[in-house]
């Protein structure tokens, strides 16, 4: 059985979608998806330095166009599962046909603009904790304040909160934890801080008329098959404050059978966390358009499957 994920923030590098935009058609669907959304995603995906597609409000939007301009260049690809991660459950709600693709693009950059205005009300920020066990690590957390943002197994966990979390955090980490890292990002995502975004999200959806999944769309508030796309678009917006649980998503590709992940570009950190965390299991990153013909053929031998 072929899962088809996509990645999340943090993902994106400076002039990563240059050689996509080589493909037929390419550069004229995100002009169409840039008009509709009011953001120059070629300029920022091929000329844009590090530090201007970090900007919250450019990433998001940024990410979920190469997630589809990738996965359209796959054809048919009949998953029999698909999942993003953050902001990839955007792209992911687009290949289960919940939302097409314009809508999908629509509601990210609404959703890029609510988190960044979000972030701009306290300092705040993330951090990835290197080692450690959950069962100590999250307690951890908890007595210090923060939010196990990100619980991506193989392991990894992010830490967000306030920046003064964060240093305490630095300075007393969990037993077992190697290191403590902050990341460069623009708040503390999946948490209580971001609650005027989901305010925001919650109205922007109202507009919506979404189509229920016709793949199973796995779901990163508890890892569960999400049938309903009002209920798809319902955990879209709460997940803006809410932790992902990115291990629970896993452990719900194990059960159903996985045997071939394919990540949608820019690809790499989730094939490197199901390398770890699904044993066995065939993966690819997209990474260039020179992947898609080894992409192909994985999707030929394991999408019957």
């Amino acid at each position: 059985m072929l899962v088809l994920v996509a990645p999340g923030q943090g993902a994106q590098t400076p002039g990563f979608l240059t050689p996509w935009l080589e493909l037929d058609g390419a550069a004229e669907k995100l002009a169409a998806w840039s008009d509709a959304i009011g953001l120059d995603l070629a300029h920022y995906g091929t000329q844009a330095d590090a530090d201007a597609i970090r900007d919250t409000a450019v990433a998001q939007p940024l990410l979920v166009a190469a997630g589809l301009l990738s996965a359209a260049a796959l054809g048919e690809a009949a998953p029999g599962a698909v999942a993003g991660h953050s902001v990839g459950e955007f792209t992911a709600a687009a290949l289960a046909g919940v939302l097409d693709d314009t809508a999908a693009l629509q509601l990210v950059r609404k959703r890029g603009l609510a988190m960044a205005d979000a972030a701009a009300i306290t300092e705040t920020g993330m951090a990835a904790l290197l080692g450690g066990d959950p069962e100590i690590v999250v307690p951890h957390l908890e007595k210090l304040g923060l939010t196990p943002a990100n619980v991506n197994g193989a392991g990894q966990i992010v830490a967000a909160g306030t920046l003064e979390q964060i240093a305490a955090l630095e300075a007393d980490k969990p037993e077992g934890t190697r290191r403590v890292v902050p990341l460069k990002v623009a708040g503390a995502f999946h948490t209580h801080h971001m609650a005027p975004a989901v305010e925001t999200l919650a109205k922007a959806a109202e507009q919506l008329s979404p189509a229920d999944p016709t793949v199973p769309y796995v779901s990163n508030k508890d890892g569960l098959a999400v049938a309903s796309g009002a209920e798809v678009i319902s955990r879209l917006v709460g997940q803006v404050a809410n932790p992902v649980r990115w291990d629970l998503c896993v452990e719900t590709f194990k059960e159903r059978g996985a045997t071939a992940l394919i990540e949608v570009c820019p690809g790499g950190t989730l094939t490197g966390l199901a390398k770890r965390a699904l044993p066995g299991v065939a993966t690819l990153a997209l990474k260039t358009p020179d992947d898609l013909d080894a992409a192909r053929a994985l999707i030929a031998e394991h999408a019957a499957a």
